[in-house]
């Protein structure tokens, strides 16, 4: 095949084409001329950003034969075959498919030899966040300490998977997702290069749907070319990236409203005929509002909008919702979204979500001095009719010093009752075997949890224990009560407790709590009402307190226990 995609063929060459990552290629520009080159570099952020890209203009200027310079020249023998991949100097290793030990120890005993043809050998190890633990073991010792003439480059789209023992022997970049704008103008250049006939909106519902990937970006742009005519029209980007039209959207939008239940229906049955997914269109239209929430906010921030253009009809419909009635619209397509995710017919959801918004009742808004008049006469009205019932005789009743009493406040909290049907339930079919896959991976979802900016959930599960397990579900015990309740009422912790085990252990697992002190009860009355012992049971064994000092005092060897 003779066809290259573009984003292959437009892959940078030099620091200066890397869109959107000025804050690395400046310190890596002024590193080079510096040289103060770094034995390890650790390039972390989303697909498509130009990590790979990077990493390999980095070692062409490292061994560029004009350096030091701040760009590679592109023209001397060493850039050309690092380009082409002819010198074998520059090793470009997957860590997805090479992950063992023995890989790794490979390369630890081939780094100490000299490179044959440039000044330095670099290993670029892209996905290095899939190398098992015994192969970054097996790197740490020469990544803190390789010879002079070997650098290391590792890339990864998930840095928290990897060992902080590696990650603090490198120098750490963090690539950013790229704006919507710099990739359009970087499709823009591409596009007239290559002689190819755009317009201007297709370019940029394609940088939206790539959601900061150049690659991504590239490769929808690509797709667009081969599909259309004459002219990547903005038809054609629509079709390609899957995306609604905005002129679909202002038509549903000015449906919802105007409270039209029937053209509402109507607009969403021509959508999906036309073949588009249900899912991604609440998607859509969830970021519509959202995008026009933000206009009424700060109509100057045009490149954070996520999905529309400032046309004519949109700018009329901001003016006509108010700010509460958009809440009201993102909170309900927001609960559809998360119902769709647990159905197999998105589309029954996603018409009663339609029928709803037609259906939401405004909240009236306080409007001006009728309102205020109308309230002060009304303050006025109680204040006569209570100079009267003091005329009367009638007066409020009052404390021995004078001051009206006030009802008391009840401040009696109603405790957590944990679901005993469910625990029970759990019981029946745990296993040690199911509680233990939980507890191996347990530390690591809350390092995660951490990792990802979820503190909050981290925090509730700071005293908390899975204690058992079956193939369906699992117990956490918590040591405060409040705690427990905080928990089982938040559906947002319960899905990212759920998200989180299921990408470690690849189950899908209910989450169920209880208190400390609830726990000991309910096991207690389960293991009377069975007949398990606690070893064939999933269930942590808790041992008598008398017994393990017992132990501690005359050692196990020397004691019988009888019941």
């Amino acid at each position: 095949m003779s066809y290259q995609a573009l984003y292959r063929v437009w892959r940078p060459q030099a620091f200066i084409d890397v869109v959107g990552q000025e804050h690395v290629t400046k310190t890596l520009q002024n590193a080079l001329l510096h040289e103060k080159i770094s034995h390890a570099y650790l390039f972390s952020g989303p697909r498509g950003t130009g990590k790979t890209s990077a990493a390999k203009i980095l070692a062409k200027a490292v061994n560029c034969e004009n350096g030091p310079v701040k760009e590679p020249c592109n023209e001397c023998v060493a850039c050309k075959g690092i380009t082409d991949g002819s010198i074998p100097d520059v090793i470009e290793i997957d860590a997805a498919s090479n992950n063992g030990v023995e890989e790794i120890r490979d390369i630890r005993d081939k780094v100490k030899y000299a490179p044959n043809v440039a000044k330095y050998k670099v290993y670029i190890i892209d996905e290095v966040h899939m190398l098992s633990i015994g192969a970054f073991n097996a790197l740490l010792k020469t990544l803190e300490e390789p010879p002079k003439h070997v650098i290391f480059i590792l890339a990864t789209t998930e840095p928290h998977k990897i060992p902080l023992t590696i990650i603090s022997r490198c120098q750490r970049f963090d690539f950013k997702r790229i704006t919507a704008q710099s990739i359009v103008g970087r499709m823009k250049l591409i596009a007239d290069e290559t002689g190819v006939a755009y317009e201007d909106k297709s370019l940029h519902v394609i940088a939206r749907a790539a959601e900061g990937g150049m690659r991504d970006a590239l490769s929808l742009l690509d797709q667009a070319i081969s599909f259309s005519q004459e002219q990547v029209t903005l038809e054609d980007a629509l079709a390609v990236t899957g995306s609604v039209s905005q002129g679909f959207l202002n038509k549903l939008a000015k449906a919802v409203q105007e409270k039209d239940v029937a053209s509402g229906l109507s607009a969403l049955e021509e959508l999906l005929f036309q073949g588009k997914d249900p899912v991604k269109f609440i998607e859509d239209f969830i970021h519509y509002y959202r995008d026009m929430l933000l206009y009424k906010a700060a109509p100057a921030l045009e490149e954070s909008f996520e999905r529309v253009m400032l046309d004519e009809e949109f700018q009329e419909l901001e003016k006509e919702i108010k700010a509460e009635q958009i809440y009201q619209l993102i909170d309900t397509l927001n609960k559809a979204q998360q119902e769709m995710r647990w159905t197999n017919h998105p589309r029954i959801f996603l018409e009663v979500a339609i029928v709803r918004l037609c259906q939401l009742e405004q909240t009236p808004a306080v409007s001006g001095s009728q309102d205020v008049g109308q309230l002060l006469n009304r303050i006025e009205q109680l204040e006569e009719e209570l100079n009267m019932l003091k005329q009367s005789g009638v007066a409020p009743i009052q404390d021995a010093q004078g001051s009206p009493q006030k009802k008391p406040q009840r401040t009696a909290r109603k405790g957590f009752q944990a679901p005993v049907g469910k625990i029970n339930e759990i019981l029946k079919h745990a296993t040690k075997t199911e509680l233990n896959a939980v507890k191996s991976r347990w530390g690591d979802m809350l390092e995660a949890l951490v990792t990802n900016q979820m503190r909050s959930q981290a925090a509730l599960l700071n005293e908390a224990e899975p204690v058992a397990a079956s193939t369906e579900a699992f117990v956490i015990k918590f040591k405060y009560e409040i705690h427990c309740q905080m928990a089982m009422e938040n559906t947002r912790f319960l899905d990212v407790i759920g998200d989180a085990l299921q990408k470690f252990t690849g189950k899908r697992l209910q989450v169920v709590g209880v208190p400390d002190e609830q726990w000991h009860t309910i096991r207690e009355e389960f293991l009377s009402g069975h007949q398990h012992n606690e070893s064939e049971n999933g269930m942590e064994k808790q041992e008598d307190p008398f017994i393990a000092e017992a132990k501690k005092l005359f050692g196990e060897d020397l004691i019988e226990i009888k019941d």
